[in-house]
């Protein structure tokens, strides 16, 4: 099955906190589209080391993937986000689109562009899907943001993910939190991994929900204004930030902080060897985090971390090009630079 000119694509919003699940959620959709089925993922990541691309990608003709990192799509990246959705779309002509914004973006900023006449004629808009983690909603500050809220009140469909490291009485309170939002949700639905079952990309959204704090991430850079779909270029240019720049034991470090988060990734030369034990011994032991992910090349075969809150998780790697690791921080608890000299005490010798 391939896409053809004049045909709107089917396109998803999934939607989320740091460390609620998304790109979780996405690879397990991924694994279960309909056979023959083309699908392309844009993810925005908020740090500027791209690594979720690396984890999604599974090398297949029938998926490309996309990102767009160093900020959110809604405001500080909002310049390069149409023109580079644009492009990716005409590159890649999916049977299905979806797109995974920053957990710090406000995703009212992404569906108006989504909607707006430069995509309207492509993308046929469907579903929005939060996923939520429920220790989020009992963290009184992160669901006092305007941007938690509006996740959840801009959402058709909410997945209350993490239920099976969740009291039953805080999973309880939080879908009674979601069941409050006006418009009603189509569905409220949980799931202790990620699994989003596919048929909820199609069900019917007709209802119109505005977000409530339209204006939560005030427009750092104005959005591009008329982009013609066939004539844009591509603005993403991973050659400026290539493991070209790193030398064995000199890793490229990359840095970026907003007033909510502090950011840092480092690239790392493919002939860095580490210790398995060790690096993740380390990356465990740095707290709190918002966020961390990264892939590794180790003694013992190429490895990925994927942590969120006080959840860890280790899985072989697919990917081969480099070392990559990125932390993300709701506030400056860490001297970057003492990190990677640690870092690269974990290197074979």
């Amino acid at each position: 099955m391939a896409w053809t000119k004049g045909v709107r694509i089917p396109t998803n919003l999934i939607v989320g906190f740091l460390g609620s699940g998304k790109t979780t959620a996405i690879g397990k959709l991924i694994n279960r589209r309909p056979e023959g089925q083309k699908w392309s993922i844009f993810i925005n990541e908020y740090g500027m080391v791209s690594i979720d691309q690396a984890i999604v990608d599974t090398g297949t003709s029938d998926l490309a993937v996309e990102e767009l990192g160093g900020g959110c799509a809604c405001c500080t990246m909002s310049y390069a986000f149409q023109p580079l959705l644009a492009q990716f779309i005409r590159r890649s002509k999916p049977d299905r689109l979806i797109v995974e914004p920053s957990g710090a973006s406000h995703p009212a900023n992404v569906i108006d562009v989504l909607r707006s006449p430069n995509f309207s004629s492509v993308i046929d808009l469907r579903n929005t899907i939060c996923l939520i983690d429920p220790s989020d909603f009992e963290n009184e500050r992160k669901r006092e943001t305007a941007v938690f809220h509006d996740q959840i009140q801009v959402a058709d469909i909410v997945i209350i993910n993490w239920t099976d490291k969740r009291d039953r009485s805080l999973i309880d309170r939080c879908r009674h939190w979601i069941e409050t939002f006006a418009p009603p949700k189509l569905l409220i639905l949980e799931s202790s991994f990620g699994e989003i079952d596919p048929s909820c990309l199609d069900v019917d959204a007709s209802t119109l929900r505005s977000a409530t704090f339209p204006e939560a991430h005030s427009k750092l850079a104005t959005i591009l204004g008329d982009v013609p779909m066939l004539d844009v270029v591509n603005t993403s240019d991973e050659s400026s930030i290539s493991a070209n720049h790193a030398k064995p034991g000199v890793p490229l470090r990359l840095a970026n902080n907003d007033m909510e988060h502090h950011a840092c990734g480092w690239i790392f030369h493919v002939d860095d060897i580490f210790k398995r034990e060790l690096i993740f011994e380390l990356l465990e032991s740095i707290h709190p985090i918002a966020r961390l992910k990264g892939i590794f090349r180790c003694e013992d075969g190429w490895w990925s971390i994927n942590r969120a809150k006080d959840t860890t998780s280790y899985d072989p790697s697919a990917y081969r090009r480099d070392s990559r690791l990125e932390i993300i921080l709701d506030q400056p608890s860490i001297s970057w630079l003492e990190l990677e000299s640690r870092i690269l005490e974990c290197l074979l010798s």
